[in-house]
C-alpha cells in the first residue's frame, strides 16, 4: 500500500477527517496543512486505518477532540463576566433577528 493511501480507513474515519479539515480551513489554515492535521488527528484518536466489520478494531479515544473543547472553555473563562454577558446578549439578538422575530 503506497504512502498516503486511505483505502484501509473506514467511511466514518474518512468523514471525521473531512469534517476536521473543513474546520481547520475555516480558521485560515491552508488546504494541504488542514488535510495533514485532520488525518493526524484521526490517526491519534483511532490508531490508524481500521478494517470494517463487527467486533474488529478498538474504540476511538477522542482525546484530541476533548482537548480542543477544553481549550475553548479555558479561553472563555479568562474573559470577564461582562464580556461573556455582552457576547451572549449579542448572540441572542442575532438569533432572534434571523428567526424573524
Amino acid at each position: 500500500m503506497p504512502q498516503g493511501d486511505k483505502s484501509s480507513y473506514t467511511d466514518k474515519q474518512k468523514r471525521k477527517a473531512e469534517h476536521m479539515e473543513k474546520g481547520y480551513e475555516d480558521r485560515g489554515v491552508s488546504g494541504k496543512e488542514a488535510e495533514r492535521r485532520a488525518w493526524a488527528t484521526v490517526n491519534k484518536e483511532s490508531g490508524g486505518g481500521n478494517k470494517s466489520g463487527s467486533g474488529r478494531g478498538k474504540a476511538d479515544t477522542r482525546v484530541s477532540s476533548r482537548k480542543g473543547g477544553k481549550k475553548g472553555g479555558a479561553a472563555s473563562s479568562r474573559r470577564t463576566a461582562a464580556d461573556r454577558s455582552a457576547a451572549a446578549k449579542k448572540g441572542w439578538e442575532t438569533r432572534r433577528k434571523k428567526a424573524g422575530g
